[in-house]
């Protein structure tokens, strides 16, 4: 047949050959020639006896990981609190949609008196509404703020702890901004600017 592979007749003395020789390596061997045999076997770790002592078992921390702790005093956009508060507004008035929790800008952190977050309506739409919401030491601040829809960003060249910088953009490309500050008791305006 073509294209098949046939032993030939000289195949089936070289197969003898090769299985005495392969017996008789195997007969000169001996256990203490074997690879196994010079492989260490794993070992149960030795067990003690319980302690017949009541006294309480001390329990090893987990070494350090490395990471320093997160620093409250840090702007973190990723915060749970943002996304709870967000979830709580009133849908966008224009749109009627919710707000998109992941915020366009913002400067929160939990320590300072006066920080803010850029969301938008969350629309497939071109030009969503955008507005600022406001925290003091990382609580919102529900009531008692200047109106904050429009703006789209934070200058921080113009904030500090407790002054935010809000920023908006038109059409026309016209920018402005508006600095609020925390008083002591709630939020004023104290100044705004056309660019």
């Amino acid at each position: 047949m073509p294209g098949v592979w046939l032993p030939s007749s000289h195949a089936a003395p070289l197969a003898a050959l090769s299985a005495v020789a392969l017996a008789a390596a195997l007969a000169g061997c001996g256990s203490g020639d074997s690879t196994v045999a010079k492989t260490p076997q794993a070992t149960k770790p030795p067990t003690t006896a319980p302690s017949t002592s009541n006294a309480p078992s001390s329990v090893a921390a987990p070494p350090p990981s490395g990471a320093p702790p997160p620093d409250p005093c840090a702007v973190n956009l990723a915060s749970s609190t943002i996304a709870k508060v967000v979830s709580e507004l009133p849908r966008d008035p224009r749109s009627q949609q919710p707000w998109d929790p992941e915020p366009l800008a913002g400067n929160y952190n939990e320590c300072a008196q006066l920080s803010a977050v850029i969301i938008r309506a969350n629309t497939n739409g071109g030009n969503p509404t955008t507005r600022a919401v406001l925290f003091h030491l990382g609580k919102f601040i529900p009531q008692g703020v200047p109106d904050t829809y429009g703006f789209t960003g934070i200058d921080p060249s113009q904030s500090t702890g407790d002054t935010v910088a809000l920023t908006s953009a038109n059409a026309v490309g016209l920018s402005s901004m508006v600095r609020l500050r925390w008083n002591g008791s709630g939020v004023e305006l104290i100044g705004n600017s056309r660019g």
